[in-house]
C-alpha cells in the first residue's frame, strides 16, 4: 500500500512538528473521552457537563508559563471545537502560546471479534475527512491508542497484528492529511505479571507495529511513538525498582526501535505522578547521549491528578490548581533532561 501526500501538505513541516513535540518538553494528554472524564470528575463531586469540561480544560490551557515545559496538548473532539472564556478557540489559544494543538482520533476500544476478551481500537471509518476537518480546526498532530493485556496466552498474535494494522493505516492517513501521527500501542499494567513478561510483550508489540508501518510506507521521521515503560504489573508481589525499569525499557527500545524515529513520548499508564516522573528521569539519566531518539512524556493523570483534586469544580481554586499543574509539568520537563530529584517534590 502506498499513500501519496496531499499536494497541499508540507511534509517537511511534519518532521519539524514531531521534533518540536518531543525535544526538551512534553505533551499534556487532555483527550479524555466522555466516559473517562466523567470518572475523573466523580470522586471530586463534579458533574460532567459541557461547561465544567470546558472550564477545567481551559484552566489548564491558560496556565501562564506552561509553554516553558509543555510542547503540545492532545484535545478531544468536543474540546477542539470549544472556546476560552474570552471567545478564543482552544487551538488558537494554545498556538498563540507556542503550544501545538493535537487531537485524539480513535473512537475507543471494542471487543475483538472471535477473541476471548481482547480489544480492537476503532476509528478508521471516515477517518480521512475527520483528519481534514481537524487540520482545518487547527490540529497539527493526532493520536490513536491500542491496548494489549498480559495473561495466559495473551496478547494473541491475532490481537497484536489486527491492532498493528489499525495503527499503521491511521498513521498513513495522518501523513497524507498533514498531521503528525502519534502511534500509541499500550501494554497495560493491569495484572501480576513480571517485568520480564512486560519486556517480552512490549518487544513483540513494537516489532509488529513497526513492521506494519514499514509495509504501509509510513515515513518514520514524521511520526512519534507513545508507549508504555517496561514495568511490573500493578499487582505483582515483587515490583521492579526505578533503575531496573529504566534499564529494561532502554534495552527493549535499542532492540526494536529504528534510529530514524524522532522520539518517544511515554504514557503514564496508571503510575502515580511521582512514579511517572522518577521513571522518566532515570530513563533519560541512563540513556545519556546514546539514545538516537528524544525521550519525553505525554501524560494525562500524571500531570493532572493534583490539579484536579485541588480544583474540585470551584473556580476560586483555579489559581492553585494551575500552580499544581505547572509544578508537575516543570518536574517532568526536568526529568526529560535527567535532572529531576525527589527533593524537588518538596
Amino acid at each position: 500500500m502506498s499513500v501519496n501526500p496531499s499536494p497541499t501538505v508540507d511534509t517537511a513541516e511534519l518532521e519539524e512538528i514531531s521534533l518540536a513535540l518531543a525535544r526538551g518538553k512534553g505533551i499534556l494528554a487532555a483527550d479524555e473521552s466522555m466516559g473517562t472524564i466523567k470518572k475523573r470528575f466523580a470522586p471530586i463531586g463534579v458533574e460532567s457537563t459541557e461547561e465544567n469540561r470546558r472550564f477545567y480544560r481551559g484552566m489548564l490551557f491558560e496556565a501562564e508559563g506552561a509553554e516553558e515545559f509543555i510542547s503540545g496538548v492532545i484535545l478531544f473532539d468536543e474540546t477542539i471545537r470549544q472556546k476560552a472564556s474570552d471567545g478564543t478557540p482552544f487551538p488558537e489559544l494554545l498556538a498563540r502560546k507556542g503550544i501545538i494543538p493535537g487531537i485524539k482520533v480513535d473512537t475507543g476500544t471494542k471487543p475483538l471479534a472471535g477473541s476471548d476478551g481482547e480489544k480492537i481500537t476503532e476509528g478508521l471509518d471516515g477517518l480521512r475527512p475527520r483528519l481534514e476537518e481537524y487540520h482545518a480546526l487547527g490540529g497539527r498532530f493526532a493520536k490513536l491508542r491500542t491496548v494489549y493485556s498480559i495473561g495466559a496466552g495473551l496478547p494473541t498474535r491475532y490481537c497484536v497484528e489486527a491492532n498493528s494494522h489499525v495503527q499503521a493505516y491511521y498513521a498513513a492517513l495522518c501523513v497524507e492529511q498533514g498531521l503528525v501521527p502519534i502511534v500509541e500501542p499500550e501494554v497495560l499494567m493491569d495484572g501480576d505479571h513480571s517485568i520480564d513478561a512486560c519486556y517480552d510483550t512490549t518487544l513483540r508489540v513494537l516489532r509488529s507495529v513497526f513492521a506494519r508501518l514499514s509495509l504501509y510506507q509510513v515515513p518514520l521521521p514524521k511520526i512519534l511513538l507513545k508507549t508504555n515503560m517496561v514495568l511490573s504489573g500493578k499487582e505483582a508481589g515483587d515490583r521492579a525498582g526505578v533503575e531496573e525499569v529504566a534499564r529494561r525499557t532502554l534495552e527493549c527500545f535499542h532492540e526494536v526501535l529504528p534510529p530514524e524515529l524522532p522520539g518517544v513520548v511515554f504514557l503514564s499508564g496508571g503510575q502515580t505522578e511521582e512514579e511517572a516522573t522518577a521513571h522518566l528521569n532515570e530513563i533519560n539519566r541512563q540513556a545519556g547521549d546514546d539514545a538516537p531518539w528524544h525521550l519525553s512524556f505525554s501524560y494525562g493523570r500524571a500531570l493532572q491528578a493534583s490539579a484536579l483534586d485541588i480544583w474540585r469544580g470551584d473556580a476560586g481554586n483555579a489559581g492553585a490548581a494551575q500552580e499544581a499543574y505547572l509544578k508537575r509539568a516543570k518536574l517532568n520537563a526536568a526529568a526529560v533532561h535527567g535532572s529531576y530529584t525527589a527533593e524537588m517534590e518538596r
